[in-house]
């Protein structure tokens, strides 16, 4: 990248932060009347506090549109070439974790980075979900499971010759894993909530 394009650049990772940092799960449970999302389960603003609320079609929905707000913000700026797609979604994965919206707080990046795979390199969202799936299911634990998903994802890409895509999700990696660190914490004294239990 040379000095030149830096703008330019700059203007795609401001792009994409815009479109991340729009936090649907607040949007649509104040919309549906379910309270301040905030305010319930964890505070998060993600699709599994939006379950929490009991409405499971508003929990798809955020997971759903957290993914895509990454996706579309991606596919535009992929007009612009692949490393402004990437520099779009790196964006649009901060914009969600800390939206400018909720005094730069925000959801932890699950949703958001399978949207930045959807994106960028789709079969990576098919290895994310297997080893998401697998994980799940052996420990009943969503949140060992995201955090396995997600460093198996980049060594794959990597592996597949991604080099650009790889590097890109190594980093978000590393962002998912300091928000999920209060998770980890819980993993690792066994007071993390199982898949299915009450919440």
């Amino acid at each position: 990248m040379s000095q030149a394009e830096l703008p330019f650049h700059i203007a795609m990772l401001v792009f994409g932060y815009l479109f991340g940092s729009i936090p649907f799960g607040l949007l649509l449970t104040k919309f549906a009347g379910a309270g301040d999302l905030r305010s319930i389960g964890s505070g998060n603003i993600g699709a599994t506090n939006v379950l929490r609320t009991g409405r499971k079609g508003l929990a798809a929905a955020t997971l759903l549109l957290d993914a895509l707000k990454a996706t579309v913000a991606i596919l535009i700026a992929s007009r612009w070439g692949a490393y402004a797609a990437i520099i779009t979604g790196l964006g649009a994965f901060l914009g969600h974790l800390y939206s400018v919206w909720l005094k730069f707080k925000g959801g932890k990046g699950v949703a958001t980075y399978m949207g930045c795979l959807l994106g960028l390199v789709w079969p990576g969202v098919l290895i994310f979900g297997a080893v998401w799936l697998a994980v799940a299911f052996t420990t009943r634990y969503s949140s060992a499971a995201a955090l396995a998903a997600s460093v198996v994802t980049p060594a794959a890409l990597w592996f597949m010759g991604l080099t650009g895509a790889a590097e890109l999700f190594a980093a978000l990696t590393i962002l998912l894993w300091f928000k999920h660190w209060p998770n980890i914490e819980r993993l690792m004294n066994g007071t993390e909530s199982r898949i299915g239990a009450d919440t």
